[in-house]
């Protein structure tokens, strides 16, 4: 038996929501029919997808590896349609981005009202964070592309990286910080540092140059977004670190001190990264050039 497109996306949804239920309710469908489609599909490839048990439904070693091509199939079968309704004239179709924290806070905004104004009915959603925690929707096609920072990987052969802009940064504190006038990292060895996973790419790098001090700074809360990080400088004696153009931001003088310290952070590369594979839609490629002209000096 041949595997059929409602079957896919009967199976996708089910594994989505981990209810026949509440997949029936999305796609309106009776759920006799949602069980007709999976017990086809089952039949078809040979193989359990899903075990049922009191605690619900759950996929089998089965399910998890079809999940990850099922869910791609169903991603490029959208944008191939949302590209030929955008070559045809019928705008619409959704893009969907990573960015990282420091570009929602600074390029983002005039180049999302620039794309808005040229696209007004193609809905965009906007994912931030670090590239690590972006990378697994990037390969299963839920992302178009991330800018993000980025250094290439023996394991990612299966991204495309462009280049687009450097950035400096810096170590910031809140206004009244005991240490607002420090000069170097060493006079800071002694506080509470916060910082995102260092398990990224720019922060990774950051946090394997500070292990080389002396008296390396302790990393004692990790956040994982920026806005978690700031905000926990902002009320308290912790330290961080942030891009500068952060610091060129008039609100952010309101409560925060740029550290002027002898020691030069490295800079961070932020890149525009999609799957070597990924054919962007007219519209995403239009945000994507957007983004180069906006980083590029």
């Amino acid at each position: 038996m041949s595997i059929k497109l409602h079957q896919i996306r009967a199976f996708v949804e089910i594994s989505r929501y981990g209810s026949i239920r509440s997949a029936s309710r999305t796609l309106s469908l009776s759920q006799p029919a949602l069980t007709k489609s999976i017990r086809e599909l089952e039949d078809s490839l040979g193989a359990k997808l899903f075990i049922r048990s009191n605690q619900g439904i759950h996929l089998t070693e089965c399910g998890q590896s079809f999940l990850s091509r099922a869910s791609l199939i169903l991603e490029e079968l959208r944008v191939a349609q949302e590209d030929i309704q955008q070559r045809i004239g019928l705008l619409g179709g959704v893009v969907n981005i990573g960015i990282a924290g420091c570009l929602v806070r600074t390029i983002m905004p005039k180049i999302i009202a620039q794309f808005h104004r040229e696209y007004p009915t193609v809905k965009l959603r906007i994912v931030e964070g670090q590239l690590l925690a972006m990378l697994p929707q990037l390969r299963q096609g839920e992302l178009d592309f991330s800018v993000n920072t980025y250094y290439p990987d023996s394991a990612d052969s299966d991204l495309s990286s462009e280049k687009l802009t450097e950035k400096e940064y810096k170590v910031i504190v809140r206004k009244g910080h005991p240490k607002e006038h420090a000069t170097s990292l060493e006079e800071l060895s002694d506080c509470d540092w916060t910082m995102p996973t260092p398990k990224g790419t720019y922060y990774r790098r950051l946090f394997e140059m500070l292990s080389l001090m002396a008296l390396p700074p302790v990393f004692s809360v990790t956040c994982e977004t920026l806005m978690s990080c700031m905000s926990l400088v902002a009320k308290s004696d912790f330290v961080t670190i942030v891009a500068v153009d952060l610091a060129d931001d008039a609100l952010f003088h309101q409560q925060f001190v740029a550290l002027d310290l002898k020691e030069q952070l490295p800079l961070a590369t932020f890149c525009l990264i999609h799957r070597k594979d990924k054919k962007l839609t007219p519209a995403g490629e239009h945000l994507a050039k957007l983004f180069r002209m906006y980083c590029r000096p």
